[in-house]
């Protein structure tokens, strides 16, 4: 059990869990998620950490398409930061308390200010780590904001 999975027990939201043979090859989780699962790679949200100037958090999370690419200039926008930058893997690791490739946006040691991409609302479900490669916690978006005291916006590149 994750720190994800019990977040998510604790608040009763209704959730599923899928599991998949992670191969240790991959670097691309959420496209190997996908594809293992069976889903729409546009469903399947990554989890990313980006390092935040001139603002009060100095980390922040951004959840996406696996197939996107953040825009670093429409996150900092949506959080109020002067500038965000892809964080380092350690620091985004040590934060979170989960191993890149499994961060899940869910659970992490210290909350940090989250937006979820606009996207997510049109899917009845949506798909985010729940916390190690291999397992996918499926879910409503508007659950995924509450759990995360996030906020959706527009964060992916055009």
């Amino acid at each position: 059990m994750t720190p994800a999975i019990e977040k998510a027990k604790k608040a009763k939201i209704n959730f599923d869990i899928l599991k998949y043979q992670h191969d240790p090859a991959t670097t691309n989780y959420g496209g190997e998620a996908a594809e293992k699962l069976n889903l729409s790679p546009d469903s399947v949200f990554k989890t990313l950490l980006v390092a935040l100037t001139g603002h009060k958090s100095p980390l922040a999370v951004a959840v996406i398409p696996v197939a996107n690419t953040l825009s670093l200039k429409a996150i900092a926008k949506a959080l109020g930061a002067k500038k965000a930058d892809m964080a380092d893997p350690k620091v985004a690791e040590r934060s979170t308390g989960y191993l890149v490739g499994g961060i899940s946006p869910i659970g992490q040691k210290k909350a940090l200010p989250t937006v979820v991409d606009d996207s997510s609302k049109q899917f009845e479900r949506i798909h985010v780590s729940a916390g190690r490669r291999g397992l996918e916690i499926s879910l409503q978006a508007n659950d995924l904001v509450t759990l995360t005291r996030g906020i959706f916006g527009k964060i992916t590149a055009e």
